[in-house]
């Protein structure tokens, strides 16, 4: 058909519509067009018609594939254009590439990904961006990268109507990374041009590259790069033109590029990922089993789409069976496939380019994977991940963002990273296959001793008269966290939850007899108090007695005696407490210990006090006062005058209780005596309101409140709080006192204390109900009830009775409800 290839486009058209037997009006009916579009380009009128229009032209006329290819180099208006010899092809005369593997059908979520291509991508009413467009979309492998920028390219057709090439890069295998000079070749034969003809050197044939796109608009997908150098000389340099690259690796450094980084799916995308694999049917009728199955997935599409097709080829199997069989945490890579489409394979394709880096960094971050990884806990910090790996802590940083890059960790947060689940599976096969359990409880035990270390620390901070600092064998570097209470405070409570995961950790390891875990137990009294985390106190101190006593540890033995009754102190469960302590004594006692004595005199007198118990109270209070006035100098003096200031006030002694206060105060006047001076303005009060003295609680508990506001202690400023709201309202002063129980209510939320939240709505729902809103009462109990009933049974029951008599009554009289 050489008339194709000369004439104008009007004339040609007009000659392809009379050969095929076709009126204007019948062509533009087969093509979908209107009738005067075919008479405009019939009287030449438009020359470059749309790539859509050409597109249908070419169906309606019914053209061969030749005759296609040739219909659209003129329609383009090309067919002058110098260009090589004559015995060779055109570039205009090649056929456009589309090259983009076929999109995913059960694409799932990812829109808010999609919009962010698309909007550095797509073009406006077909006019090219000013800029040459770069997308980097990067994460773990299995994460969805390259069905995500498949996806978004083959949504991208109209905004480049000169084709797409695709190009698999193989970065993290399978097989060697394709190199810059074999991809240039491909990207060019790709356009048209003669092997022969492409140069040998990469900055020749990358301008060639460069040239050839010059004026065309043409998106180019690079999938599996391994890093920027891989990807520079293979990018557009003139606008019109685009690249989405994928990457295990980061892309930060690459100019210009708009960075997306994949984390895994939503837990309601992930679902419905696997609904699409498997049937809806299915899911519905197993939901919860389908949401487990996301969970152990990892909500890794990768995991997902394995999973599903493995549900999808057995019919009969319920979801459940499958979910029992991912339990085994040790078989679970086992069930995401095998071979190298499989998910071991993926993350193993990550090592092995670590593995053979010419980087030291890089071999180094292998090395250590398998450690890192056997930790329980959500996340690592990085001077944590330090003592596992012996290293120092600016080593570690570079080893940790090395595998961030590669998408082997993930950073949570400034300092803290982990593992995505399906990594961590695979490291601790690693672990298991290269460390011995010596090795790994080595680490462990390093990490333990941080822990001690650290906890020390911070109590010297926060207790810094605390006679237990004498027994600690264990100190850190110093770190810039522990420059004050506050801030090395708030690093224990960002870490705690990771600690108590590794301590029960040691529990069940070779560490389990160690006398570590003892002292790291005595070491924490000082967060555990500060923050009111009885809880914890109470895990802690499982065990560690024993262990202390089997090693001869015997003051140790007894200070974690004495602490381990605390918890039930503070919550109220004054029996079981009151024995504990007694224990404590005799421990001390034995040991010769006349601090500990007159600290666990001073505690238990405070218990039978509470019990109502004022003859033996006051015996063992004054047994308390001997002791400490043997022992000059010791902050357990004070503390004997605030528990005999307590009792005296029980007694009705008011006078003399006033004066026991006072010492108490006098003896807490130096620097280190801040948080004890708090504690003891509350201790006051709580005193005072207890015995029905609401007005002179007022002023203790004010200069309690504004004490532990100035070292920072939200814990303790809130319960100080609850106690002013106690006296306010039962003065019948409502609107003050719901003003310092909401203020209460916003520092215990702050810090995350469940147990004094729950107190503080319920001391809400009491003031609403004294004034007269059994309403709003009901409300706060609404709020309080689900929160107590996690944190403590015994406040919980005081909230259902006292629900029961807002329904019995229509009125009720305040009384307060101290602990």
């Amino acid at each position: 058909m050489c008339a194709l290839s000369t004439g104008s486009l009007s004339e040609l058209l007009r000659r392809l519509r009379i050969r095929a037997g076709l009126t204007q009006a019948a062509l533009a009916e087969r093509a979908g067009l209107s009738e005067q579009a075919i008479s405009v380009l019939e009287r030449g009128t438009r020359s470059r018609p749309r790539q859509d229009t050409v597109r249908a032209l070419t169906k309606a006329l019914d053209l061969s594939p030749a005759e296609a290819d040739q219909f659209l180099t003129v329609a383009r208006g090309k067919r002058d254009r110098p260009g090589p010899a004559a015995n060779a092809p055109t570039a205009a005369a090649i056929p456009a590439p589309w090259q983009l593997p076929p999109a995913v059908p059960d694409f799932t979520g990812r829109a808010a990904q999609m919009d962010a291509i698309l909007a550095v991508l797509r073009t406006s009413k077909g006019v090219p961006n000013a800029a040459v467009g770069l997308v980097a979309v990067t994460g773990m492998g299995g994460i969805g990268k390259t069905a995500l920028a498949v996806q978004a390219a083959h949504t991208l057709t109209d905004s480049y109507p000169d084709g797409h090439l695709y190009l698999n890069l193989r970065g993290y295998g399978p097989g060697r990374p394709m190199t810059s000079t074999e991809a240039l070749q491909q990207l060019l034969r790709s356009l048209g041009l003669d092997v022969q003809l492409i140069p040998d050197g990469v900055d020749e044939a990358a301008a060639l590259l460069r040239s050839k796109l010059a004026g065309r608009r043409v998106l180019i997908l690079l999938d599996n790069a391994t890093d920027v150098r891989h990807v520079l000389p293979l990018l557009p340099g003139s606008p019109g033109s685009a690249a989405i690259i994928t990457s295990r690796g980061s892309m930060a450094d690459l100019p210009g590029a708009r960075q997306i980084r994949l984390d895994a799916l939503s837990d309601t995308e992930a679902v419905e990922l696997l609904a699409g694999v498997i049937g809806r049917d299915r899911v519905a009728a197993e939901p919860a089993a389908a949401e487990s199955l996301a969970l152990f997935t990892g909500r890794l599409p990768l995991a997902v789409r394995l999973i599903g097709g493995r549900l999808a080829a057995r019919p009969h199997w319920p979801v459940q069976h499958l979910v029992e069989l991912l339990s085994d945490e040790e078989r679970r890579l086992d069930t995401f496939g095998s071979d190298e489409t499989g998910v071991r394979a993926s993350i193993a394709s990550s090592v092995r380019f670590l593995d053979s880096s010419d980087r030291d960094v890089d071999r180094a971050a292998v090395g250590v994977l398998p450690l890192l990884s056997v930790p329980d806990g959500a996340d690592l910090h990085v001077v944590v991940a330090a003592a596992l790996l012996d290293l120092p802590v600016r080593r570690t940083a570079a080893i940790l963002e090395r595998l961030v890059d590669l998408n082997l960790l993930e950073s949570a947060a400034p300092e803290r990273y982990r593992f995505h689940d399906l990594i961590r599976a695979y490291a601790r096969e690693l672990a298991e296959e290269k460390l011995t359990p010596e090795e790994r409880d080595a680490g462990l035990a390093r990490m333990i001793r941080f822990y001690t270390g650290f906890a020390w620390a911070a109590q010297s901070l926060t207790h810094a008269t605390s006679p237990r600092l004498a027994l600690a064998t264990v100190s850190i570097e110093p770190l810039p966290v522990l420059s004050s209470s506050s801030t090395a405070l708030r690093w224990l409570d960002d870490e705690q939850r990771n600690l108590m995961d590794r301590f029960h950790q040691a529990e069940t390891s070779s560490l389990a007899d160690s006398t570590l875990l003892s002292e790291l137990s005595l070491a924490l009294f000082g967060y555990g108090e500060a923050r009111g985390r009885w809880s914890v106190m109470r895990a802690l101190a499982r065990g560690s007695v024993e262990r202390a006593e089997q090693a001869g540890l015997l003051t140790m033995a007894a200070w974690l005696q004495h602490d381990r009754a605390i918890p039930d102190v503070e919550i109220g469960d004054l029996e079981p407490a009151r024995l504990q302590l007694l224990r404590a004594l005799e421990m001390f006692r034995a040991t010769g210990d006349l601090i500990g004595q007159a600290r666990c005199c001073s505690s238990i007198s405070h218990v039978l006090e509470r019990e109502g118990k004022a003859d033996e109270a006051l015996a063992m209070i004054n047994e308390a006062l001997q002791l400490s006035r043997d022992l000059p100098g010791s902050p357990i003096e004070g503390v004997t005058y605030l528990a005999l200031g307590a009792l005296l006030n029980r007694l009705g002694r008011f006078g003399e209780a006033d004066k026991a206060f006072a010492q108490s105060l006098a003896l807490a006047t130096g620097p280190q005596d801040k948080r004890s001076l708090a504690k003891r303005y509350l201790n006051a009060g709580i005193s005072h309101v207890a015995v029905g003295r609401f007005a002179d609680a007022i002023e203790p508990l004010r200069k309690g409140s504004d004490a532990s506001a100035g070292i920072g202690d939200g814990i303790g400023q809130a319960e100080t709080e609850e106690v002013l709201a106690m006296a306010f309202a039962a003065q019948g002063e409502f609107g003050q006192a719901e003003e310092h129980a909401r203020a209460g209510l916003t520092l215990a939320r702050a810090f995350g204390h469940g147990l004094r939240e729950g107190r503080l709505l319920l001391q809400l729902a009491r003031i609403a109900a004294a004034a007269g809103e059994p309403a709003q009462a009901e409300a706060f109990l609404a709020d309080a009830l689900p929160i107590l009933h996690v944190a403590s049974a015994k406040v919980e029951r005081e909230a259902l009775e006292f629900a029961e008599q807002i329904s019995a009554a229509g009125t009720f009289d305040y009384v307060p409800n101290l602990p």
